[in-house]
């Protein structure tokens, strides 16, 4: 089986190495894979892959931690005090730059939502909402994330972002490009890409808008992407499809014009919700 996808082929000819050799796609800094062949075969292994990842011994002993963890709590504070819970919990949600400040996590976490002046409310890192929704443990206690359903998403989820992690190192832009393919259409305006980490990163990378354009007012920023994109088509999976290309092309060329970057720095969006 090909593992290109049937339209990498109209985009690249009968020889789809000619164009990935033409464009220095053949390699990157990280992998000798192309990383547009990197990117269908991430897709078309991922659900094998990400169980592998999660029977490696370290990310295998997080999540038995979390699970214990989870099972013996009597409260959520006791649970919340738990590192490698609250570690594991955070990753999975697309938090886990916040692993570090455990008091605010804590603070946030058990905040009420639908409280106007509770911590998630006065948060200005709007990633933390959707969060506390979910869990809701300042009105349910541990109820919802005892269920072992709930336990099994967040595990699954933390094996998801390990294994885009490695993705990363070997493709960097592939973690970010699997995102963008899956979630683009949900997108329907410029304020929304400017909202999302991985949207903004996929779309101004594609797009060729230098990162400082976040430093310009709103308005200019929105203005650089809807002159370029048509944002309705999003809606088109072909489209979709080769805007993902159009990035992961970018970012290749810019690792191979910048020698001396050493690591990618990426905010994976939250897994679980």
């Amino acid at each position: 089986m090909s593992l290109l996808p049937a339209s990498v082929g109209s985009l690249f000819g009968s020889d789809p190495s000619l164009l990935a050799t033409a464009y220095g796609l053949n390699g990157n800094a990280g992998s000798g894979q192309s990383p547009i062949i990197a990117l269908a075969t991430a897709e078309r292994d991922q659900a094998r892959d990400i169980k592998r990842t999660a029977a490696e011994p370290e990310v295998a002993r997080a999540i038995k931690t979390f699970t214990a963890a989870v099972k013996g709590a009597t409260d959520v504070r006791q649970l919340l005090a738990n590192p490698g819970a609250m570690r594991v919990l955070l990753i999975a949600n697309g938090l886990g730059d916040q692993a570090n400040f455990t008091a605010l996590a804590r603070k946030a976490l058990m905040s009420n939502p639908a409280d106007p002046k509770s911590v998630v409310n006065q948060l200005t890192d709007l990633r933390w909402k959707p969060v506390v929704k979910t869990y809701q443990f300042a009105t349910k206690g541990l109820s919802v994330i005892k269920d072992p359903k709930v336990i099994d998403t967040v595990a699954g989820a933390f094996a998801e972002f390990s294994w885009r992690q490695s993705l990363e190192k070997s493709t960097p832009g592939l973690s970010k490009a699997l995102t963008f393919r899956a979630q683009a259409a949900k997108f329907t305006s410029a304020d929304q890409i400017l909202g999302d980490a991985v949207m903004r990163d996929v779309v101004t990378t594609a797009l060729g808008i230098p990162k400082q354009i976040a430093f310009q007012p709103l308005e200019a920023q929105e203005k650089a992407i809807t002159t370029r994109l048509d944002i309705k088509k999003l809606q088109d999976p072909k489209f979709v499809e080769n805007f993902t290309k159009r990035y992961l092309m970018n970012v290749t060329a810019d690792a191979a014009t910048t020698p001396d970057l050493t690591t990618l720095a990426t905010r994976l969006r939250g897994l679980v919700v």
